[in-house]
């Protein structure tokens, strides 16, 4: 009875405040007590995940309230912020323009070179085939 106790105050020390390890230590119980719960309990994991999506929303609409408060105070970064993230015409993009012309076969290696930084780019996939889109 008293686990099930304990599982209560800290789903709503969740709610409240959506870090397991600040949870844990409002209730002096160990993180390694709450995973072990979870593992054993898909109910208490499912309690779990929606009060951390329950207090993360909560924390959200704090942080944006306050956001919205700032820009009514003309604070500039606030305003920035909020525009380069809700306005399309305000975020950050990258254009890249090129004319390719065909004079010389890359090497090998160049290839190579071209081939990761599409990679890393995350442009063309790890196996190095680009994938084909329908017309």
């Amino acid at each position: 009875m008293k686990k099930q106790r304990i599982q209560k105050l800290f789903i709503e020390q969740l709610r409240k405040t959506p870090i397991i390890q600040v949870a844990c230590e409002k209730l002096d119980i160990s993180r390694v007590s709450i995973h072990n719960w979870r593992k054993a309990d898909s109910a208490f994991d499912k309690a779990v995940n929606e009060a951390l999506a329950e207090g993360e929303a909560i924390l959200n609409d704090l942080g944006e309230a306050q956001l919205i408060s700032l820009m009514k105070d003309k604070h500039w970064q606030s305003i920035a912020f909020w525009l380069s993230r809700r306005h399309p015409k305000f975020k950050n993009t990258l254009d890249i323009t090129a004319r390719i012309e065909k004079k010389e076969s890359l090497t090998p290696e160049q290839q190579e070179i071209v081939r990761k930084a599409l990679q890393h780019a995350a442009l063309l996939p790890k196996d190095g085939v680009p994938k084909q889109t329908e017309p």
